[in-house]
């Protein structure tokens, strides 16, 4: 599997999975699903700008937004998943720190089997992996829309 067009951070996640055998690459998802940022506050106050990622088996909910800077839009990533779903968090926490902060153009040229990368299609179900790649599907079609601006965190 090649990783030539995921962006710097995202292939190196991908590669550190790649690295693994399939046990420890659930093991690697799990410690994913720990480190899942909390929503800012502004966004806990507001569920309604969160939108429900239907095709997961888990409650996921995710706002897309750019953040205004000097050189370019970057896009906002921000997800809420119950602890007691490990896998949809730990999907949520590597798209985070795979897309996180990049540019509309970066996150558009990802290709959309990147889930499959990660190698785990063997060790969780054809549901799970579905829904790992409507995670991402959510993404792009939400950056494609336009987004949400919002000002630049300090």
């Amino acid at each position: 599997m090649t990783t030539y067009k995921l962006p710097a951070a995202l292939a190196e996640i991908v590669e550190d999975f790649q690295a693994l055998d399939e046990p420890e690459r659930l093991q690697l998802l799990l410690e994913f699903s720990r480190s899942l940022p909390p929503l800012p506050e502004r966004l806990k106050d507001h569920p309604e700008l969160l939108e429900q990622v239907v095709e997961c088996q888990s409650p996921l909910f995710l706002t897309v937004e750019a953040e205004k800077h000097d050189d370019g839009d970057r896009v906002r990533l921000y997800f809420q998943a119950p602890p007691e779903a490990p896998t949809t968090r730990g999907f949520a926490s590597v798209l985070f720190d795979g897309l996180d902060g990049l540019t509309a153009e970066e996150i558009l040229a990802v290709p959309d089997d990147m889930p499959h990368q990660l190698g785990l299609t063997r060790a969780i179900t054809p549901l799970r992996m579905r829904g790992m790649t409507a995670m991402l599907g959510r993404i792009k079609r939400k950056v494609a829309g336009g987004l949400r601006a919002i000002e630049p965190t300090a």
